[in-house]
């Protein structure tokens, strides 16, 4: 009876030993509830890649969008293979771990390493950041790293994570490369609409004559009327400006300002007088 419980036991344990290692990796399951991946898993599959995928217990997979994924859609049947397995990562990697890299840059084993195909390094990724961003590349000498980390889609500890990655990964020896996506160009501030234009204030003609006549120093053109001095005098009146008015008032200021007759002419006029006077005078006594 013992003998038979012990056994029992013994199978329960291994068929949940073997059921958790047969469920530690599923990329199919995984990439299934994200349709922006479904290109990605139907390309896995294509190439036979997908129950190699499963059997291993400890896989990152650096995936590519459907967008993304399109520039190496299309390559040969052996050529696409042994670029995607230049994407599965045989270690455990999420968005924590990367983050948490001290070194500036890792290197990563691939399944396209486990073949033995690999060459001159073309079969390792690299890990680097740069300005605290994280990018991927193949560690082959002086290949580029371009494709960035965008984000963990995907991970259950520590046997399977999603990583998507921005851009295919080709490395040297293993098909042409694939150009770096242009930047996007930096939008310029929109012009304002017809009718915030129409809105706008215009300056009115008041303030345009104004700033026009008015002189650089920005004097008035008529000075204010001085005060009457204390002695109750009245106080001498400004000096005229330039100007067609002033040159007129100049002249009638002339006119006024004509001499008086002088006192010799005065007594002529009177001794004038007298004489006529006393000439009358004695013709009126004869």
């Amino acid at each position: 009876m013992c003998l038979k419980a012990s056994s029992s036991l013994l199978s329960l344990a291994i068929l949940l030993g073997v059921s958790s290692i047969v469920s530690a990796v599923n990329i199919t399951r995984a990439l299934d509830k994200y349709p922006e991946f479904s290109t990605m898993t139907e390309l896995l599959a294509k190439a036979k890649l997908t129950p190699i995928i499963n059997k291993r217990q400890t896989i990152t997979l650096l995936a590519l969008s459907n967008d993304a994924i399109g520039s190496i859609s299309g390559r040969p049947e052996d050529e696409l293979k042994n670029i995607l397995m230049n994407h599965v990562v045989l270690d455990f990697y999420d968005g924590l771990k990367l983050k948490a890299i001290k070194d500036k840059s890792t290197m990563l084993t691939t399944l396209y390493q486990s073949t033995g195909l690999g060459q001159q390094q073309n079969g390792f990724l690299k890990c680097s950041k740069t300005n605290g961003k994280i990018y991927f590349g193949s560690a082959v000498k002086g290949a580029p790293q371009t494709a960035e980390y965008i984000t963990t889609v995907f991970r259950n500890p520590f046997n399977l994570s999603v990583v998507q990655i921005s851009m295919p990964i080709v490395a040297p020896g293993l098909g042409d490369p694939v150009e770096v996506p242009p930047t996007p160009p930096v939008s310029s501030p929109p012009a304002p609409s017809p009718k915030e234009a129409a809105d706008a204030p215009a300056p009115g003609p008041a303030e345009e004559e104004g700033y026009a006549d008015s002189p650089p120093g920005g004097a008035p053109e008529t000075a204010p009327a001085s005060a009457p001095s204390e002695d109750g005098s009245p106080a001498p009146a400004p000096a005229p400006g330039p100007g067609p008015e002033n040159s007129g008032k100049k002249k009638m200021a002339a006119a006024d300002e004509a001499e008086p007759p002088t006192s010799a002419s005065n007594t002529g006029l009177s001794f004038v007088a007298i004489l006529v006077l006393s000439f009358v005078a004695s013709f009126a006594g004869f």
